[in-house]
């Protein structure tokens, strides 16, 4: 059987700041339509990585995109206030100019993402977290990216909305083709729908499929701490 064509390959990245070594030696690959989740404790790198992969850093080592790929960058904290008197369609007109994408393409990005048009006509400001995080992926989809970077797209979402978050994001990768890194702590939901898991800690760094690496004993050593963790039946398709 022929293994998928890489939609990203990273060979031996090392990330510095002065004395600071942040990223050591990193190596792994992310097959075209498929999900890697990224986790590990606060200050491990997880951001600094998405960082270089986007070109935002300096780094040594190698960083391969596929051919003709495009990339969307929803990142952890976005330089926008909340309380702008701006709607969630105002935000994606504005894009949509920068991307030349025409008001179909708003439509099927929105539509992508499951926002209907009453949260395009709200104040951003009256968003629940979920709705702003799906628009803030919208917005990303409008550039027609073939690889998408969400950092911790859950972040201050409840229960509910995270799980209709990683439903969505799965809908795009199965339905859109777009290959999927995203940065979460979820572990019990990432075990549901990331396809390859990339561990990041000081000490300990492992790749693998979600029942190769989520197991209380490499949690643990990554995190620190012994960790609960559910494993369900089902994994990502």
């Amino acid at each position: 059987m022929t293994a998928p064509t890489p939609a990203l390959t990273v060979e031996h990245l090392t990330v510095r700041f002065g004395s600071l070594e942040v990223l050591n030696d990193l190596s792994f690959a992310v097959p075209e339509g498929s999900t890697l989740a990224v986790i590990g404790p606060n200050g491990s790198g997880k951001t600094v990585l998405f960082r270089a992969l986007v070109g935002a850093i300096p780094h040594a080592g190698t960083i391969r995109w596929a051919p003709n790929t495009r990339l969307g960058y929803v990142p952890q904290k976005l330089d926008l206030e909340r309380d702008l008197p701006i709607t969630g369609g105002d935000l994606l007109r504005a894009r949509a100019r920068l991307a030349h994408a025409s008001r179909s393409d708003v439509e099927q990005a929105l539509e992508s993402v499951g926002i209907s048009s009453d949260v395009t006509g709200s104040l951003i400001g009256t968003l629940s977290g979920g709705q702003f995080q799906r628009l803030l992926i919208a917005f990303a989809m409008l550039g027609r990216p073939t690889v998408l970077l969400l950092d911790e797209a859950t972040a201050g979402v409840d229960e509910p909305g995270q799980e209709q978050l990683y439903e969505t994001v799965h809908r795009l990768r199965t339905e859109h083709g777009v290959t999927v890194l995203m940065i979460s702590h979820e572990v019990n939901i990432v075990s549901q729908h990331a396809t390859n898991v990339l561990c990041l800690s000081p000490e300990h760094t492992c790749f693998g499929n979600p029942r190769q690496v989520l197991t209380p004993t490499l949690l643990s050593q990554v995190y620190g701490t012994p960790l609960s963790f559910y494993t369900h039946d089902h994994s990502a398709s």
